[in-house]
């Protein structure tokens, strides 16, 4: 028997070994792919997780034509303007767009204005465009006369963007697009020695605006990248691996997301190993996950337009427009699933974010003054999605946030923790006490409650109740299933 087990011990132990030893081998040899594995735990990016809402702004030449032009329309979004082609595109359209910085004078622009209407929504960061795909720099940049500097209005918007919204304290993300029609170096691929040759200064170019930017805005907490996807730009692996590092080195904890780079053999946002690279997912672009393993231990947020399509500022909204009801349901969910929610706003030429957008600001707003506890500084509860709305989580409270109020006015809750159990709910709003019934008691599951709301509580909006947890002490067994 003894010889026998030191056989089966020694089987077992080479099977391991090779079953090891392939798994090492999957691993492929990698350059330029991610360089951490995990996520990153310092305060910096721990400050980024509990932002719970953001507000994007989408500004920039493009919002003189307002998606059209001479009393035609373009079909696309309103900030891809430039590239309108075809026979309902108006005469020699490019050379007009190319000049309309010539008229660019926001007279109406008041970033303390939007600064303040940020704030009152809610949101804790802003992500604005510096450089859209166009070209047009929003800052006076010295590699380019593309600048705000040669408009009428000629001063600093970025500078302007960043002391307004510091001032009330909320973050700055700087928005920058790699790709860039207006550069006479920039190609959509490389397929000569003299693509090479022009994409070598376009390379140049991208290195000093972006070095440029960090030096002239310190304060700025990140880079939201766009445009990164032309075969070009997938191309530069080794560029772009270089030119991150020498950002993060210029300005340590710089936050960085998912699209800036490809890796050795071209694979963006997660490399080839299947690594995310970058310091969260920007993979979710006017979509949202279902669950939590959709976004695979990742940190993430959601990017999200008001109408189906628009991000710069177009004169006519076409569509399924979403309602603040819709934007509050999408932010929960974003935070109960561990991410952040960025709602898009596109101002006009003159500097005005239309009313319509305003409005939706306020409601929200509104409902984020009584309910933010359940946003910021949450993240997902591992509990069993319940019809009714949303679990989000802080310490040893979980929120409740209530869409679909059950005819029956419970709500059930299976509290997934073993050895805990609700001791204490409570309206967040106002703090009235509400009643928790034990309705697993003497049967199959006893971590199954019910959260019973008043049947005279009336609300014409979305609703937190908060749950507060603590340990059990009752040493009482499960209810067993009858075997047969």
């Amino acid at each position: 028997m003894k010889k026998r087990s030191i056989l089966i011990t020694l089987l077992l132990g080479l099977i391991c070994g090779q079953t090891f030893s392939q798994e090492k081998t999957t691993q492929i040899s990698l350059k330029h792919g991610s360089h951490r594995s995990g996520k990153r735990t310092d305060a910096t990016m721990q400050r980024w997780r509990e932002y719970g809402l953001g507000q994007f702004i989408h500004w920039g030449i493009y919002s003189i034509p307002g998606g059209g032009w001479d009393g035609k329309t373009y079909g696309g979004a309103a900030e891809w303007i430039r590239s309108w082609s075809g026979k309902d595109a108006p005469n020699d359209w490019r050379k007009t767009y190319d000049n309309l910085y010539k008229q660019f004078n926001p007279v109406d622009f008041n970033a303390n204005k939007w600064a303040e209407q940020a704030k009152n929504m809610g949101a804790k960061y802003v992500i604005f465009t510096t450089k859209h795909h166009d070209g047009f720099c929003m800052w006076p940049s010295k590699y380019t006369e593309y600048t705000i500097a040669n408009t009428p209005y000629k001063k600093d918007i970025v500078k302007e963007v960043v002391d307004a919204y510091n001032k009330v304290g909320i973050d700055v993300y700087l928005y920058f697009s790699v790709m860039d029609w207006s550069h006479q170096g920039w190609r959509y691929d490389i397929k000569s020695p003299e693509d090479s040759i022009a994409f070598e200064s376009f390379k140049k170019f991208t290195r000093n605006q972006l070095l440029e930017l960090l030096t002239s805005y310190p304060s700025a907490k990140g880079l939201w990248f766009d445009g990164t996807w032309d075969k070009s730009w997938v191309k530069q692996a080794e560029f772009a691996d270089e030119l991150e590092t020498e950002m993060r080195t210029l300005r340590p904890g710089l936050i960085i997301g998912s699209r800036f780079r490809a890796d050795d053999f071209g694979k963006r946002h997660v490399d080839s190993n299947g690594v995310m690279m970058g310091d969260y997912e920007q993979g979710w672009e006017r979509n949202l996950p279902n669950s939590i393993e959709d976004v695979h231990g990742h940190d993430w947020d959601c990017v999200m337009t008001i109408p189906d399509n628009q991000w710069g500022y177009n004169s006519h909204w076409k569509g399924y427009v979403k309602t603040p009801y819709n934007l509050i349901e999408m932010l929960v969910k974003s935070v109960s699933l561990s991410g952040n929610f960025v709602i898009n706003f596109g101002p006009d030429g003159k500097g005005n974010i239309r009313q319509e957008e305003t409005s939706i600001a306020k409601e929200i707003g509104d409902w984020m003054k009584t309910n933010n506890e359940a946003i910021y500084g949450c993240s997902h509860a591992d509990m069993k999605k319940q019809d009714w709305g949303y679990f989000t989580q802080k310490g040893r409270k979980l929120y409740l946030t209530v869409f679909n109020r059950p005819i029956n006015n419970c709500l059930n809750v299976e509290i997934s923790e073993k050895g805990v159990k609700p001791t204490k709910a409570y309206f967040l709003a106002n703090k009235l006490p509400v009643a928790i019934q034990d309705a697993g008691k003497n049967k199959q599951n006893n971590n199954l409650y019910n959260i019973v709301i008043p049947a005279k509580y009336i609300s014409d909006k979305p609703f937190v109740i908060v749950l507060e947890l603590e340990e059990s002490q009752t040493n009482e067994k499960a209810y067993q299933q009858a075997r047969t």
